[in-house]
């Protein structure tokens, strides 16, 4: 591992964790305590860690908008049940997170569903137990929406997903200003408007803008905030009538590479003041509520991927530590997640932190594929079997984006930690039970 990898682990460790003895510990937990107590592979979220993102995004809007936690990033129930009661609305992209959102206490008119291939059990489900906000992505959707609704006897409350001009992108991965499944492209805003208004069924009141995820620049960031001000504006004018919402999207990003730099709040708190000025002097926009929806940025550094070590080996001249943990659990950290150039995401042990003396070492899984790497070159205490290996920034897009059935090998528990204790809320499982379920004469 580079200089710079090891800085970005320790700058996170400094920041979010605490090294007791030497010792790795998680909310004032033990990891090798609670690996013994769980198992590995495992996963640990602090929702300390997430509570305090929480309040500090809050307190850099300074009241701008109100947020949303993207449910995709993490959708474990305890997760989401989380947010719902520290007050944040959720978006969501699918039926079934609609019913865990609603299983997690969220009251419908506090949930706005996107994604641009809704089923029509999906629209049914929604329009039948009520929601938030629906945002429709194509013209065959508003078709459809259109007929379910009149035979639900429904008028829901409908937001258009814009994919922005090239002008408003940013970010690792740009959602929009190109040719894009995502949303309506903003040239025909006119034409889509017109065509809603025509469905007494639906109730036209939102638009929700995308253009990036990962982003770690607040001028970017501004920019695209900025940018979504104007398409509200043009948007109110075609209707004569000012907007309900308007969802800026989620895309704040978090540090997982070499050089990467955390995405400076002080900075995004000056581009607030100057947005919250520009909102207050649109008149088109008086009353209009602004909502983000970050998912990564609030529990991705909360959360830890943990794997035991099970060999430690040198394979011509290079050496590997294989893991009971791998790419089938955390396919983002093995760099098969869309990323063009694979790099290390921050890998520590979980003990002999004040090691001076490292070993360059690729860290695998036990899947049988070079893909499953979760660590290319990472610097590394001399490990042995029963060591443990600790991949940072993995609440997010980690579990629930992964191959699980890969090999078949058990899933990995899920374990919350708070207040200085910790439960399980996903149990591990086993490789033995899906025997019980297959035909065997």
């Amino acid at each position: 591992m580079a200089e710079p990898s090891r800085a970005l682990a320790c700058d996170l460790i400094s920041e979010n964790f605490s090294i007791v003895s030497e010792t790795l510990h998680i909310g004032g937990l033990s990891v090798p305590d609670l690996a013994r107590r769980f198992g590995t592979p495992l996963f640990i979220y602090d929702l300390g860690i997430a509570r305090s993102n929480l309040a500090q995004l809050r307190s850099a809007l300074q009241g701008f908008a109100d947020v949303f936690y993207s449910v995709k990033a993490n959708p474990n129930q305890e997760v989401i049940r989380f947010f719902v009661n520290e007050g944040a609305g959720l978006e969501i992209a699918s039926g079934a997170e609609y019913l865990r959102a609603r299983a997690a206490g969220s009251p419908p008119g506090r949930i706005f569903f996107a994604g641009p291939g809704k089923s029509d059990e999906e629209l049914r489900l929604v329009l039948r137990e009520g929601i938030g906000e629906i945002h429709l992505e194509s013209f065959e959707e508003i078709d459809r929406l259109d007929v379910l609704a009149r035979a639900e006897g429904a008028r829901p409350h409908v937001g258009l997903r814009i994919n922005p001009v090239i002008s408003a992108q940013g970010g690792a991965m740009r959602m929009g200003g190109r040719a894009a499944p995502f949303g309506f492209d903003e040239e025909l805003l006119p034409e889509v408007v017109a065509e809603i208004e025509k469905r007494p069924s639906l109730h036209l009141q939102g638009v929700h803008l995308y253009s990036g995820t990962q982003i770690l620049d607040a001028d970017t960031l501004a920019r695209q905030w900025r940018h979504g001000l104007h398409v509200a504006r043009k948007m109110a004018g075609l209707l004569g009538r000012p907007l309900t919402t308007l969802d800026l999207g989620g895309g704040l990003g978090i540090p997982y590479f070499a050089g990467d730099r955390s995405l400076c709040l002080e900075s995004l708190q000056g581009h607030v003041a100057e947005l919250r000025a520009e909102l207050a002097a649109t008149e088109e926009l008086q009353g209009t509520s602004i909502v983000i929806e970050p998912g990564r940025y609030l529990i991705g550094p909360a959360g830890i991927y943990v794997c035991g070590v099970q060999s430690w080996k040198v394979s011509r001249g290079s050496t590997f530590v294989v893991t009971d943990g791998g790419m089938h659990h955390h396919l983002a950290a093995s760099g098969n997640l869309g990323q063009f150039v694979k790099r290390d995401y921050p890998v520590v042990p979980a003990t002999n932190l004040a090691a001076n003396e490292f070993v360059q070492c690729s860290v695998v899984g036990p899947l049988c594929t070079p893909l499953d790497t979760i660590g290319r070159d990472v610097a590394l205490p001399r490990m042995a079997r029963g060591d443990l290996v600790v991949v940072l920034q993995s609440g997010a897009y980690a579990l629930s984006a992964s191959p699980n059935g890969f090999l078949s090998h058990p899933t990995p528990a899920e374990v919350i930690v708070e207040g200085g204790a910790a439960r399980e809320v996903r149990p591990r499982g086993s490789f033995s039970a899906p025997l019980s379920q297959l035909p065997l004469a």
